[in-house]
């Protein structure tokens, strides 16, 4: 789980933020509740999912729209 955590966090920074950001948020948390031996794929892997939900929400602010497409 804390390898998909990681995965899931770094394709979340690129697409799908909505979507992977929370999974890798939940894959990473249940790694590190059942006692992972990769403990750092697990918390980089959160670290990745809160990122790229961060990134959604800087991006939806600045643009004004929930979306990464710009017109223009």
């Amino acid at each position: 789980m804390a390898v998909w955590s990681f995965v899931t966090g770094l394709v979340g920074l690129l697409v799908f933020n909505v979507v992977l950001g929370p999974c890798a948020l939940v894959l990473g948390g249940t790694a590190l509740a059942r006692g992972t031996a990769r403990r750092f794929r697990a918390v980089l892997g959160m670290a990745l999912g809160a990122a790229g939900l961060l990134l959604f929400v800087v991006l939806s602010v600045v643009q004004g729209t929930p979306s990464w497409f710009t017109e223009g």
